[in-house]
């Protein structure tokens, strides 16, 4: 099955956790051997490689750089021209990855099609570019409104205007509280670019403020459910609902704080907790029952979101494993029909409809 992937953070691996994403997942691990400067070190679940071996052809590849104020416990850049730089750095190497034949951009209908006729041509995958459309994860790095067009010239198409804690133009999780003037005009923009929405990361109050006043394409490219488990940074029922009345897509993240209860940093186990991927199905299946249908859901995995196999399903190794969950939902009833929307088709189908 061909599956695209909604939100990976491949530049933040490459530039912060200073991985060649050439290599293999093997191989990462294996030179990360006795690193301990981030959690998941040795524990990498994606690449290149592992990518095209689980058939997954295009992706949302985001940007990411955050703002903060002094004294701030969550790390980030001291001034927005620091974080746009940051940003600016990540684009040089997925633009340095294009060049070096890795992954081809995305940016309208047109390279769209291309890549969907590229990966079914008949001809194995494994040598193939990925296709990546670009996404910006919390809109700090926007030094000011005039910025956004510079960004959709060089080829964003998505932002989620928060990312976690205060935001710049939005809050986010953990956070509350509504957009100031700053967040309406940047939403606004966004509009009049034909930038999608990422609803992902938005706190209660600034999602349904943004729901309100924005009226362009509308998706949450990594979101669990809050009635599953309880906290902020997953969607209640009322606003998953709300999203799939915008004609939404969401995105089933592998996050497994995200799936379980009650989920320790650092204490709790994939194992321990039962967290597998018939976790993730329960999630995206709730979405659907809420939806009365398929269409509605895709994967958004997230899996390099600065965790690796200690905090993500017990069955899973690496991003290839996605390949998995196809079994799964058939083996739930799920249609073939239900099956080719889910994991690729919903996201094409929304981008076909919004894009030009």
């Amino acid at each position: 099955m061909f599956i695209i992937d909604a939100h990976l953070d491949l530049s933040m691996n490459a530039m912060e956790w200073n991985r060649d994403l050439r290599n293999d997942v093997k191989t990462l691990r294996h030179l990360e051997k006795g690193m301990t400067d981030k959690p998941d070190r040795e524990r990498a679940t994606v690449s290149f490689p592992d990518l095209r071996r689980g058939n997954i052809g295009i992706v949302v590849a985001t940007q990411i750089a955050r703002f903060v104020k002094p004294g701030s416990i969550i790390p980030g850049w001291n001034s927005p021209e620091q974080a746009w730089a940051q940003t600016q750095g990540q684009l040089t190497w997925y633009k340095t990855m294009e060049e070096a034949g890795e992954i081809v951009a995305i940016t309208d209908k047109k390279s769209l099609q291309k890549q969907i006729e590229v990966l079914n041509d008949g001809t194995p995958n494994d040598k193939k570019p990925i296709g990546y459309i670009l996404s910006l994860e919390g809109a700090d790095s926007i030094v000011d409104i005039s910025y956004l067009e510079k960004a959709y010239n060089y080829g964003l198409r998505a932002i989620g205007p928060a990312h976690y804690g205060p935001g710049r133009y939005a809050n986010g999780t953990d956070a509350t509280g509504k957009m100031n003037q700053n967040g309406l005009d940047l939403l606004k923009e966004m509009e009049r670019l034909n930038i999608i929405l990422d609803a992902t990361h938005l706190c209660d109050d600034a999602f349904w403020q943004a729901l309100d006043h924005y009226n362009g394409p509308v998706w949450a490219s990594h979101n669990n459910c809050r009635s599953l488990v309880d906290h902020n940074r997953q969607y209640s029922d009322e606003m998953i609902k709300a999203l799939i009345s915008r004609g939404a897509v969401i995105g089933g993240a592998l996050d497994a704080w995200m799936l379980v209860p009650n989920w320790e940093r650092g204490v709790s186990t994939p194992l321990g907790t039962q967290c597998n991927l018939e976790t993730v199905f329960k999630h995206m299946d709730h979405i659907c029952q809420l939806a009365g249908n398929a269409s509605h859901i895709g994967i958004g995995s997230d899996l390099d979101g600065a965790f690796g196999t200690e905090q993500g399903p017990y069955d899973l190794d690496t991003i290839a494993d996605l390949q998995k969950l196809v079994l799964i939902f058939k083996n739930n009833g799920y249609s073939d029909e239900d099956l080719k929307s889910i994991f690729h088709q919903n996201w094409i189908n929304f981008l076909m409809k919004n894009w030009h």
